[in-house]
């Protein structure tokens, strides 16, 4: 059987987003502000096959000076297919087109994952930077 993969640039609905995160090793998140920060990305990729949320990735920041890539995540299903590699590659275009020169843009890389973003020219901070969250439960 060979699956169409479709590609979309509109951010998925609330729920599948957290399904596909969950279903992709990733945090989960609550619904009401899934729907809240899912609206405000400024990009957002999806692939799907007949309807249903396989990958995903988004850039999210001001706009302007501050970018910060999220959300990467295939379905286990799917991976180790090229889709994560895809969806990057939807993403590293956006930025290309969009970044101003002297922005910044980041990323938090999860291990072995951080091999992925390198092909894209991400580098490690440190020791000059190093990252940090807070996260609130």
């Amino acid at each position: 059987m060979n699956e169409q993969i479709k590609i979309s640039y509109d951010p998925p609905e609330a729920e599948e987003y957290v399904s596909l995160r969950l279903k992709a090793g990733l945090s989960g998140k609550d619904i009401e502000a899934s729907r809240r920060g899912l609206r405000n990305s400024l990009f957002a990729v999806t692939l799907r096959i007949d309807g249903e949320l396989i990958g995903m990735g988004r850039v999210i920041g001001d706009g302007g000076c501050m970018f910060h890539v999220v959300d990467i995540a295939v379905s286990p299903e799917h991976q180790g297919k090229g889709l994560g590699k895809k969806v990057m590659s939807e993403v590293n275009a956006y930025l290309d087109r969009n970044v101003p020169k002297g922005s910044y843009v980041s990323l938090m890389a999860d291990v072995p994952a951080d091999r992925l973003y390198q092909q894209f020219g991400f580098v490690y901070g440190a020791p000059a930077s190093v990252g940090m969250y807070k996260k609130y439960n």
